[in-house]
């Protein structure tokens, strides 16, 4: 025979109180049955001992089908419930043990124990008076007696909890129920009574796992599912609202306040969902359109407009639109001081507004509530290079264009100042110096903002024509003025015009 010890190892705590069945010989005695019965009942045996629940719990089955009067099969079925979980089950076949045999007290002490479990308190304490009437042993006295004691306090702070609660002392009810639900752990009522109270305190995350668990431990509980849609939705979380007011919807599909909640939600949710599709595609301006819709959509919960104004943020920001991203982002981070979103993508905006000291202050803030996100890190020492770069010499600067400008608008640019600032348009020694200098900045800038490869290097804090920024020095811009006497900056635009140099 295996022993208890072994069978409590591979089982693990389900089996607190369920060891005695591994010894009921002496009960077996009394029972008579037929040897395939009594086959069936130690293959069973053998089984759950090895914790083989599912094959031990066929044979159980096997051994009631042969004898439906044998309270043992009943007992061992009930052990195997209990160790799958299925207390409901395993309480139906304890009470056809004590049926069979109402002076079999290990079942009365387990089903009473059960019981408790559930808060029903007052068949719980016949169970447990019955064990005492029962001539049982003396570890089954001691239990039952222990029982019954907890049995009394839980019943006491139960009232306690329950005139809280009227009371509006929400805070003690639940420190009450904490108490109580220790032990009564499968009670669903009380269960929806502190997710209430967590509720009325403002605190309706903490609502959730009670009512999940309600909605387990009671069959068919629409209201439970009900609530936890309406918290998930209350708390920005669309796509969990949408799957708990569906299941809402499968227990009573004419359940009115989850239809209502359901088109509801269903109708946000395909909105964000399309935003970020358009997000994903890059179509921005679509998915701010998408957004502004979402706000129209859900009025009544904050939290919405907070994440739609986030994502019009981030589209502003990915589309270049800096100073209206600068906007947007700030009155996300008035809200939400710490969004990491909104920091990063308006930190990014600052860059494209050359403001680099507000870019760096912005993704610091931002790593110091996301110290491992490889994207602030980057963007952090980026902004860094730009600033220090800003210091030196700025290409955009020269040509007076954004970060942002087009190819053709560069050209322009530059066209205009190469026309404004070529040498031969000044007399003195002094101007056309100047002007030599100015006018092989513009060409540098145009050279760099032009070429696609070189304009990704100094977006990234890296000038291409800069001697400390290359690897193994060597500058390949340093020319002098010579270099660029007959050069045409209309060249390559069709322009009219063309230059002449007259140096003594």
């Amino acid at each position: 025979m295996v022993c208890a010890a072994a069978s409590a190892g591979r089982l693990g705590p389900a089996l607190p109180f369920l060891i005695v069945l591994l010894d009921l010989r002496h009960h077996g005695a009394e029972c008579g049955i037929n040897a395939d019965v009594e086959k069936q009942l130690e293959m069973g045996k053998k089984l759950l001992a090895a914790g083989q629940l599912a094959d031990a719990l066929s044979h159980f089955h096997a051994a009631i089908e042969g004898d439906s009067d044998n309270y043992i099969a009943y007992y061992r079925r009930a052990t195997v419930y209990l160790a799958m979980g299925k207390s409901k089950a395993a309480i139906r076949d304890l009470s056809k043990v004590v049926e069979l045999k109402q002076d079999f007290t290990s079942a009365r002490l387990q089903r009473g124990q059960l019981l408790l479990k559930q808060g029903k308190f007052d068949e719980a304490e016949d169970d447990f008076k019955n064990v005492l009437k029962s001539n049982p042993s003396n570890n089954e006295e001691k239990d039952a007696q222990t029982q019954l004691t907890k049995s009394d306090e839980l019943q006491r702070l139960h009232s306690q909890a329950l005139s809280a609660y009227q009371q509006e002392d929400y805070e003690a009810a639940i420190s009450l129920l904490d108490e109580i639900l220790a032990v009564c752990v499968w009670d669903a009522e009380l269960r929806e009574l502190r997710a209430e109270c967590y509720i009325k305190e403002g605190e309706p995350s903490k609502a959730i796992s009670d009512l999940k668990a309600a909605a387990k431990l009671k069959n068919d509980n629409t209201e439970a599912f009900y609530k936890i849609s309406r918290i998930y939705y209350q708390l920005g979380d669309h796509e969990l609202s949408l799957s708990e007011v569906r299941e809402c919807l499968k227990l009573d599909q004419d359940h009115k306040q989850c239809f209502s909640l359901y088109k509801q939600v269903k109708k946000l949710n395909k909105q964000i969902e399309s935003a970020e599709e358009f997000i994903r595609e890059g179509r921005y301006e679509d998915a701010i359109n998408k957004y502004d819709s979402v706000m129209k959509t859900e009025r009544d919960v904050p939290i919405y407009a907070t994440r739609a104004k986030e994502r019009i943020c981030h589209c502003l920001s990915k589309n270049q639109q800096a100073t209206e991203a600068i906007k947007v982002c700030t009155e996300v981070l008035q809200l939400e001081p710490t969004n990491v979103n909104a920091l990063k993508d308006r930190a990014e905006a600052y860059l494209l507004e050359d403001l680099y000291e507000e870019a760096i202050k912005d993704y610091e803030t931002a790593q110091a509530n996301s110290e491992n996100d490889q994207q602030i890190r980057e963007g952090l020492e980026r902004a860094q290079r730009m600033l220090k770069q800003s210091q030196k010499r700025d290409y955009y600067k020269i040509l007076g264009v954004k970060r942002n400008a087009r190819k053709q608008e560069i050209i322009k640019a530059y066209r205009k100042l190469a026309s404004q600032w070529h040498p031969d348009n000044f007399q003195s020694e002094e101007e056309k110096k100047k002007a030599e200098k100015k006018f092989i900045d513009i060409a540098a800038a145009k050279e760099v903002l032009t070429d696609p490869e070189m304009r990704r290097k100094f977006d990234a804090g890296e000038d291409p024509l800069d001697a400390e920024s290359q690897q193994g020095g060597g500058n390949p811009f340093h020319r002098n003025w010579n270099t660029w006497q007959g050069f045409n900056p209309f060249g390559s635009g069709g322009g009219p015009f063309t230059f002449k140099f007259h140096f003594s």
